[in-house]
């Protein structure tokens, strides 16, 4: 080959070297472009919604009894004052003392709330009761010395609940027009009479299952219903019994208890588990598809790897152009040379 030949050989291959460098560049940014476009790409379309559930929700043991109060004509309406002060159902627990002494009268109840503070019966506490000392002045009375209640109500009684001693509506002078309590009532003690009585005691299968909350007393006056069961409630000690005066010949107790069982029985059937909660809170890795008892961070997991192992099989795009490209430079060059070559 002569020199004029040498040169413009090696002119060419220069040239076709730096224009392979020169697409090659352009193949590794624009994969680089491409790569980080799929990845964006993927994030969004693999982003989870967030989740619409909220925290988890205790449940409780037993479902509220819900029973509206008796409307005058049914059977178990008794009277309402004139001026609007009290309203009266009949209960069946109510005794008259013979020989009537006096106008003295009044009412030791018992009110069972569930964990979320709603009446409730005693279906999940059978074989369970609370009992109340009554001492010597209602000993005459037919249910009390001592005053004992047997759950479940509605197994034990005709009429489960006959008083509604919390609550308020528009409509009534007392009581929101549901029953919540269990009493016994008495009529006929001399007006400078001391009623007493003891500290409730629970026992039987479920005792430890049931908090006593308190006592909630109004002695010598109506009953007002605008109090909390709970947060009114006072300890024994500060109750316990009241006397009689002139004007002030009513008074009643209501005896507060509620079902306090473990809270890990008590979760709720459709509320979410913690690993579903606790994305919420972080990253939001619940997505509305996903069950809860599925784990939804295990799935968003387990498919990291798949998708790593599809990136890498798949080759950069343009090398296989590139490739081509060089092979028919090389081939341009060797024939070229050939046809120089004396």
């Amino acid at each position: 080959m002569s020199p004029a030949h040498s040169r413009r050989a090696l002119i060419v291959l220069t040239t076709l070297v730096a224009i392979i460098g020169v697409i090659t560049v352009g193949v590794l940014v624009g994969g680089l472009f491409v790569g980080e476009a799929d990845a964006a790409s993927s994030t969004e379309t693999t982003s989870p919604v967030q989740s619409s559930t909220t925290t988890d929700e205790v449940g409780v043991s037993e479902e509220p009894y819900s029973e509206p109060v008796p409307e005058e004509g049914d059977p178990f309406f008794e009277a309402e004052a004139s001026d609007g002060r009290w309203i009266s159902y009949i209960n069946p627990r109510d005794d008259y003392r013979s020989p009537y002494l006096g106008d003295g009268s009044g009412k030791i109840c018992t009110a069972l709330l569930n964990e979320a503070g709603d009446p409730v019966v005693g279906e999940s506490i059978p074989n369970t009761t609370v009992t109340v000392d009554t001492g010597d002045e209602l000993e005459w009375h037919d249910d009390a010395d001592p005053f004992v209640v047997e759950y479940p109500l509605t197994t034990h009684y005709d009429r489960p609940l006959d008083a509604d001693q919390f609550g308020t509506t528009a409509g009534l002078p007392q009581g929101d027009g549901y029953l919540d309590s269990h009493c016994l009532e008495w009529h006929g003690l001399p007006e400078d009479e001391t009623v007493r009585y003891g500290e409730p005691t629970i026992d039987g299968d479920h005792a430890d299952d049931v908090e006593l909350v308190g006592v909630v007393e109004q002695p010598n006056d109506t009953w007002d219903s605008d109090v909390d069961p709970i947060g009114d409630a006072q300890p024994y000690e500060e109750t316990g019994g009241w006397t009689y005066y002139t004007d002030g010949s009513h008074g009643q107790a209501v005896v507060v208890l509620q079902l306090d069982r473990d809270g890990a029985a008590l979760e709720d059937t459709t509320s979410v588990d913690d690993d579903s909660t606790s994305g919420d809170d972080s990253t939001g890795d619940d997505s509305d598809t996903a069950t809860p008892d599925d784990g939804t961070d295990e799935q968003s997991n387990s498919s990291e790897p798949d998708a790593a192992a599809d990136t890498d099989e798949e080759p950069i795009p343009g090398f296989g152009s590139l490739v081509a490209l060089a092979a028919v430079a090389a081939v341009v060059v060797f024939g070229w040379r050939r046809e120089v070559t004396p």
